[in-house]
C-alpha cells in the first residue's frame, strides 16, 4: 500500500509563489511517475504537472508552462511543484500522484488547498 502526504497549500495574493510538497510511503519500490493534479471549482480534476522517475523528464499543461516547476527526490520519494506568478484561476485542491508499476497514475494523496486571491 502507498501512501501520498501533500503539504504546502495555503492562501496566496495572484502573483505570489507557494511550494507544495509530496512524500510517498509505504510501497515505493517501483515508482515510474509523480506528479499533481488539481482540481479547481466547477471543473473536473486535471493534470497538472509530472516527471518520469526514470529519466527525469517532466511535463506541463500549457496554463501552467513558464509558471510552475515539477521536481523529484529519489532518495526521499517526494515529489515538489513550484508554483509561481500565481493566477486566481489556479484555485483548487491539488493532488499529488504516483504512477506504481506502471505508466499510469494508480495512488492518490487527500489533496492540498491553494486558493489565490486577485
Amino acid at each position: 500500500q502507498v501512501r501520498l502526504i501533500e503539504s504546502g497549500g495555503g492562501l496566496v495574493q495572484a502573483g505570489g509563489s507557494l511550494r507544495l510538497s509530496c512524500v510517498a510511503s509505504g510501497r515505493t519500490n517501483n515508482i515510474w511517475r509523480m506528479g499533481w493534479y488539481r482540481q479547481t471549482p466547477g471543473k473536473e480534476r486535471e493534470f497538472v504537472s509530472g516527471i518520469d522517475w526514470h529519466d527525469g523528464r517532466t511535463i506541463y499543461i500549457d496554463p501552467v508552462k513558464g509558471r510552475f516547476t515539477v521536481s523529484g527526490d529519489k532518495a526521499k520519494n517526494a515529489v515538489y511543484l513550484n508554483m509561481s506568478t500565481l493566477k486566481p484561476e489556479d484555485t483548487g485542491v491539488y493532488y499529488c500522484a504516483m504512477a506504481s508499476g506502471g505508466s499510469t497514475y494508480n495512488n492518490w494523496g487527500q489533496g492540498t488547498q491553494v486558493t489565490v486571491s486577485s
